[in-house]
């Protein structure tokens, strides 16, 4: 089978640009999440991360690894992210999330689509209003992922200084 070195148009604007009235609710939602901050920060990256790794989403893969590697991540983890359960690399609290992201993300997988061993062990390691984050960051993440795949939004090419840039204006 032959791998396309093609890259896939988009099908559509970023609906935020032609629906403006959508873009200032999706910022403030993201500067939301900038609230959160030391582990509970890197742990919901992480769980960002992995929805979309499920989702296929290269825009947002790209993103939320310029966020985590900006938050002092390493490559050896960033690459692990995908094979957590078998990575000795993240604290119980990073798996606890990872799980929860995984959970919450592929919701028909399972009759109970977060079940309480999920559950109960994200509340073991987060307090409720970090808890409350994770949930919300990974439901918004997947919005982000819904959008861009669908529409093939395409992914912006690794650029070192657009990186610096980015980071700059995302600072939490």
């Amino acid at each position: 089978m032959a791998v396309s070195t093609v890259t896939p148009k988009s099908r559509l604007k970023n609906p935020a640009m032609i629906i403006p009235e959508a873009m200032a609710p999706l910022q403030g939602l993201g500067q939301l999440l900038s609230q959160l901050k030391g582990s509970p920060a890197r742990a919901l990256a992480l769980a960002m991360l992995r929805a979309s790794q499920l989702n296929g989403c290269a825009n947002c893969l790209a993103a939320s690894c310029w966020q985590l590697k900006q938050l002092g991540e390493t490559d050896e983890r960033l690459l692990a992210v995908s094979a957590w359960r078998e990575s000795p690399q993240f604290t119980a609290p990073e798996r606890a999330a990872l799980a929860l992201a995984e959970a919450e993300t592929r919701l028909s997988d399972r009759s109970d689509p977060v079940p309480d061993t999920v559950w109960d062990e994200a509340a073991r390691h987060f307090q409720e209003r970090e808890l409350a984050f994770l949930v919300l960051g990974i439901a918004i993440q997947n919005l982000y992922n819904r959008i861009n795949v669908t529409t093939r939004q395409a992914a912006p090419e690794w650029d070192a200084n657009a990186a610096k840039e980015w980071a700059a204006k995302n600072k939490g």
